[in-house]
């Protein structure tokens, strides 16, 4: 289901370090201080090891099931791979098609997180209360690309240097498989999609998995 890309939606309660354990959702992302006092890798909150890092952090795209199955364990990544996508996101995604969203995931993802530090670290990627949050937007947050702070945390790659093109092309492609499951029937080239005038939703051919109440 979408919503309207003008309609104002009501901030969620969900942060990057939320976390809701007894339903296997949970939050890896730890402080300085987390680290110094257990091992890293963890749960922040029911100290959990549930994620094989070195797996991981191989980058490999032959084991991408394992990669996005493993994202979803944290409620953050998780409330991404089942909201639902706004309209907005979703005809920015079909007036482009796969070929192009493909190419602009790719030059989002350099912007947002190919340098060392970003002018809005943290918040540099729109999030889905945002009225113009686009598909991409929505695919990084779900795969860990959307500041240098989930980067390292989720595929290894240091805080400290840039990020190589190789690194961008992975995480690009990881960004692709969120949209490949979300909207499956994006075609591969541009449609024609009407512009929105009025703050009317309806309802969208994105798909959205079943989940516990997070992720509405």
């Amino acid at each position: 289901m979408a919503t309207n890309p003008t309609e104002e939606l009501k901030p969620l309660n969900i942060k990057c370090t939320s976390t809701a354990c007894g339903d296997g959702l949970h939050c890896f992302l730890l402080t300085k201080k987390m680290k110094q006092n257990g091992p890293s890798g963890r749960c922040r909150s029911c100290g959990a090891q549930l994620v094989d890092w070195n797996r991981l952090f191989r980058r490999d795209l032959k084991d991408v099931t394992y990669t996005l199955e493993s994202l979803k364990r944290e409620l953050i990544r998780h409330h991404f791979w089942h909201i639902p996508i706004s309209l907005y996101a979703e005809n920015y995604a079909r007036r482009k098609g796969k070929v192009e969203l493909k190419i602009a995931a790719r030059k989002q993802i350099e912007h947002a997180v190919g340098k060392v530090s970003h002018p809005r670290e943290g918040q540099q990627t729109a999030r889905e209360s945002n009225p113009h949050a686009n598909a991409v937007h929505y695919a990084q947050h779900a795969t860990a690309s959307c500041c240098r702070r989930c980067v390292e945390e989720w595929h290894g790659i240091p805080r400290d240097r840039e990020l190589m093109q190789e690194e961008i092309t992975y995480l690009s492609e990881l960004a692709m498989e969120y949209v490949a499951t979300r909207l499956p029937d994006l075609a591969d080239g541009p449609i024609y999609v009407p512009s929105l005038h009025r703050p009317e939703g309806r309802t969208s051919p994105a798909t959205s998995e079943s989940g516990p109440p997070y992720a509405h």
